[in-house]
């Protein structure tokens, strides 16, 4: 099975292009850009009083980049509603080469000291690109979705790419937009790291910009109850971030 070199893949995210595979067993890999892509703007995710009120519960416990792996693993095992995946053993090494450089994440989700939830994806600049996500209790992917939308906000990212469509992404905010007015957010999203606000990262910093932090989240000595970084962020904080419900 040939691998996929990480400088190829990082190369490929920055003009809007991702790997998939036919199967899990699939020796091969092709380069999909979607007509369509789906995006969920982070000002317009849908958070509804139950999910509110699941997160504010704290009935799971929500880490990041703690299991990295055991993530990318559940996202590529075979369950009663999808006998099969797009994750092939050659995606799934070359993401976790993108998690040692520092480019690729997960959001985990624990109920009693059990791996029942998350989700990773790939950080390039101020744009993160959903891979994929898993669910083994009830709301435990929504739950992993809305503290990475909270995590992205804080940390000033500008794009969260959802790749395609589907009812369960629509349901909490998700919309999909040409390829051409994607590749327009995608360079905004990429440039911000560069040039900062206005074209100028000098400029920016004046004016209280940051840079693109996916841990900013973990150490952001405004929130309420984020005193140190490994001190928990309770639900309730994610739910204030998130804004209002509906």
């Amino acid at each position: 099975m040939k691998s996929i070199d990480p400088d190829l893949l990082l190369r490929a995210y920055s003009i809007g292009v991702f790997p998939m595979a036919d199967s899990r067993a699939a020796d091969d890999v092709y380069w999909v850009e979607p007509k369509k892509r789906g995006i969920l703007p982070l000002d317009q995710f849908r958070l509804t009083r139950s999910l509110a009120k699941t997160i504010r519960s704290d009935r799971f416990t929500v880490t990041a980049d703690h299991a990295f792996a055991q993530v990318v693993a559940e996202c590529a095992a075979a369950t009663g509603d999808r006998p099969d995946t797009w994750i092939n053993p050659a995606i799934e090494e070359a993401y976790a080469d993108l998690h040692k450089r520092g480019h690729a994440h997960s959001v985990e989700c624990w109920r009693d000291g059990r791996l029942v939830g998350g989700l990773y994806g790939v950080r390039l600049g101020g744009a993160f690109f959903g891979e994929s996500m898993f669910s083994r209790e009830s709301n435990a992917s929504k739950v992993a979705l809305a503290w990475l939308v909270a995590r992205l906000k804080v940390g000033w990212f500008r794009l969260l790419d959802c790749q395609f469509i589907t009812d369960h992404l629509q349901s909490l905010g998700a919309i999909e937009v040409t390829r051409d007015d994607y590749v327009g957010l995608l360079d905004v999203a990429l440039g911000v790291v560069a040039g900062g606000v206005g074209g100028s990262a000098v400029a920016g910093a004046a004016a209280g910009w940051s840079p693109p932090d996916f841990f900013a989240l973990d150490g952001d000595a405004t929130l309420p109850d984020t005193r140190t970084v490994s001190g928990p962020i309770s639900g309730c904080t994610i739910v204030q971030l998130l804004g209002q419900t509906s």
